[in-house]
């Protein structure tokens, strides 16, 4: 990095909006897919595959959203609820919780002066001394223990987005081989979905595209092979 350059910022994803969003994305994209060509191997026709492919879109926009919903619900409320045990430690037995404060810095290799001085410093911060017991205790910030409705939210539209798009050639066109045409969007997007994650996440565009690719096309030629089985 140099000189003039400002250093990175950390993005905030602990609401769970991105995780649900990404997740919702990419699993619309692989449960359409695979469930339009499990329909279209069977070869039941033009309208069918379509309407089992908006039943999908509906139905598992919902469920994700429910989903993730009471996920994120409960798991908030069992942060919560960990947080209270440890407000109430801290307001019943302060000295306690000053030693094991005091303690928990020089296991981690803080000199004993110092751990003193910064437990005593710290417990003098009713707020502050929750925020870092439950940080070192639990590994929960009491202010991003995450939001329910941001994750179900995001679950929902994003798979409706991603499970929409292999339905799309099915709804604008009504002859020919659509299947290949939804192959071919769903893949393109994958690539595309996967590539992002890839450089959000600094792990390598061209590694997470073709992984989020390949995973798409071994669940799309199972659910295929299946309805092509069950249909002759």
């Amino acid at each position: 990095m140099s000189e003039t350059e400002a250093p990175p910022h950390h993005r905030r994803i602990s609401d769970g909006g991105f995780r649900a969003a990404l997740f919702g994305l990419l699993d619309g994209l692989v449960t359409n897919v695979s469930l339009i060509l499990g329909f279209a191997g069977a070869n039941p026709g033009h309208n069918i595959v379509r309407l089992a492919g908006l039943a999908g879109l509906v139905a598992g926009a919902f469920s994700m959203g429910s989903g993730e919903y009471l996920s994120m619900r409960s798991q908030k409320e069992l942060y919560e609820y960990e947080i209270d045990l440890e407000r109430i430690a801290l307001a019943a037995e302060p000295e306690g919780e000053r030693l094991e404060l005091r303690d928990l810095f020089v296991s981690r290799g803080v000199d004993d002066e110092l751990a003193e001085r910064l437990s005593t410093d710290l417990m003098k911060n009713p707020d502050l001394a929750l925020r870092t017991h439950t940080r070192e205790e639990l590994g929960v910030d009491p202010s991003a223990t995450g939001s329910p409705w941001i994750a179900s939210s995001s679950s929902f539209l994003f798979f409706s987005v991603g499970a929409f798009i292999p339905l799309l050639p099915w709804i604008i066109v009504a002859t020919g081989n659509v299947m290949w045409w939804s192959i071919g969007v769903a893949g393109v997007a994958t690539l595309l979905v996967g590539g992002g994650v890839g450089r959000f996440t600094k792990r390598g565009v061209w590694y997470s595209a073709l992984r989020a690719l390949v995973i798409m096309a071994v669940a799309s030629a199972v659910t295929y092979g299946v309805g092509a089985l069950v249909g002759h």
